[in-house]
């Protein structure tokens, strides 16, 4: 198995505010090699108005279990 840049873990869940930055940290996770895993998580934080989003990815050869 190849290892994930800049010594990540081979799981990772990106977290942040539903906008077009959270889109495009995705997309860059997808353009290095991450792919995505299982669906995307929404809530919102009433405390400040705004809906906060979560995507799960795995390293591209990483051997997991769905």
């Amino acid at each position: 198995m190849s290892i994930p840049p800049d010594d990540k873990p081979i799981y990772r869940l990106l977290t942040g505010k539903d906008d077009r930055a959270f889109c495009d940290r995705v997309s860059e996770a997808l353009e290095q090699g991450w792919r995505l895993y299982g669906s995307p998580a929404m809530s919102f934080d009433s405390l400040n108005g705004e809906m906060k989003v979560a995507q799960a990815v795995v390293w591209h050869d990483a051997d997991v279990v769905k």
